[in-house]
């Protein structure tokens, strides 16, 4: 029996110093119910029970933050009248070289 006490003594410790260290770091936007202190108090006076507290009601969830809006090249209006823009003139370059190909006459030997 004194061993279960020294076991439970021992691990009642241990969450407690956890919950403290883990309330201390946490950001204080995902302090939940009371503030920070007050839970410091919660955890120190009900070791066990504010330890099992701070993780179940105090702690906040990890809350995802909104993904940046990213805005593919094939959405964006200007990239597309750029590539428009660029592949009229390479056309348009490629039909103007075909047509003095055409009109050169061939050279001879």
């Amino acid at each position: 029996m004194p061993r279960f006490l020294v076991v439970l003594a021992v691990a009642t410790l241990a969450a407690m110093i956890f919950a403290l260290v883990d309330m201390i770091l946490i950001d204080g936007s995902r302090v939940r119910g009371v503030n920070k202190i007050a839970w410091a108090f919660i955890i120190l006076l009900l070791p066990l029970l504010g330890a099992v507290l701070w993780f179940t009601l105090g702690r906040g969830r990890n809350r995802p933050r909104p993904a940046a809006r990213t805005i593919a090249p094939d959405d964006d209006p200007n990239f597309l009248d750029r590539i428009n823009r660029e592949s009229d003139e390479r056309i348009r370059r490629l039909e103007q070289e075909l047509a003095e190909l055409d009109d050169d006459p061939p050279a001879k030997d």
